[in-house]
C-alpha cells in the first residue's frame, strides 16, 4: 500500500509539487506488549530492547534518535482526515462534551456477538453489551457478573453501573477508565480469582523487567493467585496480595506496573468473598469439577 501511495505521489519527495516531503515506513516489532508504551516504542524503533525511558525528557522534546517526536495511536491518526475535511466542531458534536468523535469499542467475553463496533461515546455500556446491533446480550441467557470497560488494566464495574455513557468522563465518574475501550464481559459462572490469575499470567510474562517492583511483584502476584485458586491458600495470602499490589502501583517508570496490579486489587475489593471462599473450601468453588476432569484427561492422555 505504501508503494502504491508513493507511485500515486501521496508519499515521498515534493508531494504534488508543493515542496513538502513525507516518507512512511512500517516497522515490524517483536510483539512485546511493553512496546505499546511510547518511549519503549521509540527504543524498539531504534533497534533496542523495548523498555521505557526515564521522563522527562518527554518524546515531544527528545524522542526518536533524540529528536522531537509525536507518538500517536492509529485510531487517533485515522480521525485526522475527518477533522480536516469536516472541521473540529463537527467532530466534537459527535459525542458528549469533551468526548467528541467516533470510537471503536471491542466487546469480548461472554456475549452473543463479540466484535468491534464503531459508535459515538453517547452510547451507554449497557447498550454496547445488550443491544442486538452491538454485542447482543449475555451468551446463553446467563446473568451478567461484571465488566472490565477499558482493557484488562482497569477496575471492574458491576451490572448496576452500566447505565453510563461509554466515554472517558462517563466511565471515570463510575470509578473505572475507558482506556482502550476493550470491554471484557464476564457472566455469573466466572471465578474472579481465576480471572485475576489469567490476567496475571499475561502481565508476568510481558513485564520488560526494567523496574524491580514490576519484575518481582508480578511474579509474586501470580504465585499467590495460583496458590489460592488451586486450594492451597490462606487468609493471610489475600492480605499479602493486597500489599504486593499496592507496592507495585505508582512505583514503576511506566504505567505497566499499575496495570498489572489492578486486576488483583480490583477483584479483591469487589469480590473479596470469593477469595475467602477459596481459602475456606480449600478449592475453587467454580472450577473444582472442571479441574478434576482436566486432571483425569491429562492422566489418561
Amino acid at each position: 500500500e505504501i508503494d502504491a501511495a508513493r507511485k500515486a505521489g501521496y508519499v515521498g519527495k515534493n508531494i504534488f509539487g508543493t515542496g513538502f516531503d513525507c516518507e512512511v515506513f512500517v516497522f515490524r516489532g517483536a510483539g512485546a506488549y511493553e512496546a505499546g508504551e511510547e518511549t519503549a516504542l521509540l527504543e524498539s524503533l531504534e533497534g533496542k530492547r523495548a523498555q521505557p525511558r526515564i521522563k522527562p525528557p518527554f518524546p515531544a522534546v527528545a524522542g526518536l534518535w533524540n529528536s522531537p517526536s509525536a507518538v500517536n495511536n492509529v485510531e487517533t491518526l485515522c480521525n485526522v482526515p475527518l477533522i480536516i475535511a469536516k472541521g473540529a466542531d463537527w467532530f466534537a458534536k459527535l459525542g458528549p462534551e469533551k468526548n467528541g468523535g467516533p470510537k471503536l469499542f471491542c466487546v469480548s467475553g461472554h456475549v452473543e456477538r463479540p466484535g468491534t463496533f464503531e459508535t459515538t461515546m453517547h452510547t451507554t455500556l449497557r447498550e454496547l453489551i445488550y443491544d442486538p446491533k452491538y454485542a447482543g446480550g449475555i451468551k446463553g441467557g446467563k446473568k451478567l457478573k461484571c465488566v472490565i470497560p477499558g482493557g484488562s488494566s482497569v477496575p471492574v464495574l458491576l451490572p448496576d453501573q452500566l447505565d453510563i455513557p461509554a466515554s472517558f468522563d462517563g466511565v471515570a465518574a463510575a470509578g473505572s477508565m475507558l482506556g482502550s475501550a476493550g470491554i471484557i464481559v464476564m457472566d455469573e459462572s466466572t471465578c474472579m480469582v481465576w480471572a485475576a490469575e489469567n490476567l496475571l499470567h499475561f502481565y508476568q510474562h510481558e513485564s520488560c523487567g526494567k523496574c524491580t517492583p514490576c519484575r518481582e511483584g508480578t511474579d509474586w502476584l501470580l504465585k499467590l493467585l495460583k496458590k489460592i485458586e488451586h486450594g492451597d491458600g490462606q487468609m493471610s495470602d489475600i492480605e499479602l496480595l493486597m500489599s504486593v499490589g499496592k507496592n507495585i502501583a505508582g512505583k514503576t517508570l511506566c504505567a505497566f506496573g499499575d496495570a498489572a496490579a489492578t486486576p488483583v486489587l480490583t477483584t479483591i475489593k469487589t469480590f473479596r468473598h470469593e477469595y475467602e471462599e477459596h481459602v475456606k473450601q480449600g478449592k475453587c468453588p467454580y472450577h473444582a469439577d472442571w479441574r478434576a476432569a482436566a486432571a483425569s484427561a491429562h492422566a489418561h492422555a
